[in-house]
């Protein structure tokens, strides 16, 4: 009898592996990608589709329809990573300025239509989606943030974005400073949830990437935890950024109404005053 009950149990601990193997980040999009959208207020009836080539997001407004990045699927593990990946490019979905992509896309295409040549107009349009699309540090880092408020409501772990974006290739400055991958970006996440989410950082992400990370951050924490001054003018710079945030969101719901991701702005407002800042 022992040795069927022990048999069992072997059969059943070899089973766990082969349950596992089955887990797909490209699989769990739709669901993962629902929970973010459906938690958030946002549209829940977007379909998400996954591309093997980077695909711009600025039209999913009018059909419907979100493209996430088959390569960056590739560094997540788990939900929390899928996550990451969706959230950040809804983030920056919601961050797009509605009136400067309107303006720039009436320009533009007003210029395409008033060519004969369908080559030169389809090379207007193609200059619009790169308008619209081309994103700046300044705003992957705000699409960012706004990804790790929209995880968090939606019940992951925000901290899993510093993890996938560890995972990616980094820049050359990366590189020669010994720092870990897109650094830029992880540390300006890691501050806003520090400042704004303390229980999040607190509560921690158990994988060896996010230990290594916080192992070559900490050092700078301690030092700037034990200076008055450097500790003060952090708390300045990231109450700015949430004021600055809060401006950013104001200024989106007064362009809302343009189309259902537009009319879902309240949201924005709820993430804005729902932080643990003191």
């Amino acid at each position: 009898m022992k040795k069927l009950i022990l048999s069992l149990f072997l059969a059943a601990s070899l089973a766990v592996p082969s349950l596992a193997a089955t887990w797909s980040a490209v699989d769990r999009v739709p669901t993962v990608g629902k929970q973010v959208l459906s938690k958030n207020g946002l549209p829940a009836n977007t379909k998400f589709v996954v591309t093997d080539t980077e695909v711009v997001n600025s039209t999913s407004n009018a059909n419907n329809e979100l493209y996430i990045n088959k390569t960056n699927l590739q560094y997540t593990g788990n939900d929390n990573e899928v996550a990451a990946v969706i959230a950040q490019e809804v983030g920056a979905l919601v961050n797009a300025n509605a009136s400067r992509k309107k303006l720039v896309s009436n320009i533009t295409s007003a210029i395409a239509g008033s060519f004969v040549d369908t080559g030169l107009e389809t090379t207007a349009l193609a200059a619009n989606e790169l308008a619209l699309n081309n994103m700046s540090d300044k705003d992957q880092q705000a699409a960012d943030i706004t990804g790790v408020d929209l995880m968090i409501q939606a019940g992951y772990n925000p901290l899993a974005m510093i993890v996938v974006l560890g995972k990616m290739p980094g820049s050359t400055l990366d590189l020669l400073k010994g720092q870990p991958n897109n650094f830029k970006r992880t540390m300006y996440i890691y501050d806003y949830l520090a400042y704004n989410y303390p229980s999040k950082v607190k509560a921690g992400y158990g994988c060896q990437e996010y230990k290594n990370f916080l192992a070559f951050i900490q050092p700078d924490i301690d030092e700037r935890n034990a200076n008055t001054k450097k500790l003060a003018k952090w708390e300045k710079e990231q109450a700015k950024l949430k004021k600055e945030r809060a401006k950013q969101i104001a200024k989106y719901k007064a362009t809302g109404g343009l189309n259902g991701w537009d009319a879902s702005y309240t949201i924005l407002k709820n993430l804005s005053e729902s932080s643990e800042t003191k």
